[in-house]
């Protein structure tokens, strides 16, 4: 099934949001992605759990789909872009210096997440800008933690939102977005992240769930 996307407006400003967890400013030209946690199952099997390998590869493909499809000049990790120390494996590496060769025009920035900090910088050939949050740009406070910045609308991660959808006999978690008036939460992008978040929304909450190559608004 080929992803979907839809297009919305936050803070009077025209954003996209992916179907494969990920959202685009054409104004700007810019691509946000949360918590991909790249190398998350290096991490597992370094610390004696056989989880299988394959999210980096997969974490990767989905961000070249993303950018044949939007052509951003500018890609944005909204934190935790590595997992931890083990996560700056040779294998992972490797991925990550093949991907960037691929791209190598376009502006990448990482806004430091908690992970990030403890995973140690990257290495000064994958050519990523480390800069603190909040990174203004645009209309936009772009984010690790979700939080207030006066004067401009936040876009931030790290609780990886998802909400319950039940019937009278089952339940599934799907990812989300969700929008309050002064910050927006993406999805987590990784394919090896579970999500947190599953709480009803707030009061002028809008949350658009991520469902079947879909991206649908929750009716109000």
């Amino acid at each position: 099934m080929t992803p979907a996307s839809l297009a919305i407006e936050i803070a009077s400003h025209p954003l996209v949001l992916s179907s494969l967890r990920a959202s685009f400013d054409p104004r700007l030209r810019a691509l946000f992605i949360a918590d991909a946690h790249f190398g998350k199952d290096a991490v597992f099997r370094a610390r004696g759990i056989p989880v299988p390998t394959g999210s980096t590869a997969d974490n990767l493909l989905r961000i070249d789909r993303l950018i044949a499809e939007y052509e951003p000049a500018l890609l944005v990790f909204l934190g935790d872009l590595l997992h931890a120390r083990e996560s700056l494996s040779t294998l992972t590496l490797d991925a990550l210096h093949a991907w960037r060769a691929r791209h190598p025009l376009l502006r990448v920035v990482l806004v430091e997440g908690n992970h990030d900090r403890h995973a140690g910088r990257l290495p000064l050939t994958l050519d990523v800008e480390h800069v603190r949050e909040p990174w203004l740009i645009g209309p936009w406070a772009l984010c690790h933690h979700p939080r207030a910045v006066e004067h401009a609308y936040v876009l931030a991660g790290h609780v990886h939102p998802v909400y319950r959808l039940a019937t009278r006999t089952d339940s599934v978690r799907v990812p989300c977005f969700r929008f309050s008036s002064g910050c927006g939460v993406l999805p987590a992008f990784g394919s090896f992240t579970g999500g947190a978040r599953e709480t009803g929304r707030v009061a002028g909450e809008r949350v658009f769930l991520v469902v079947q190559e879909k991206v649908i608004e929750l009716p109000g």
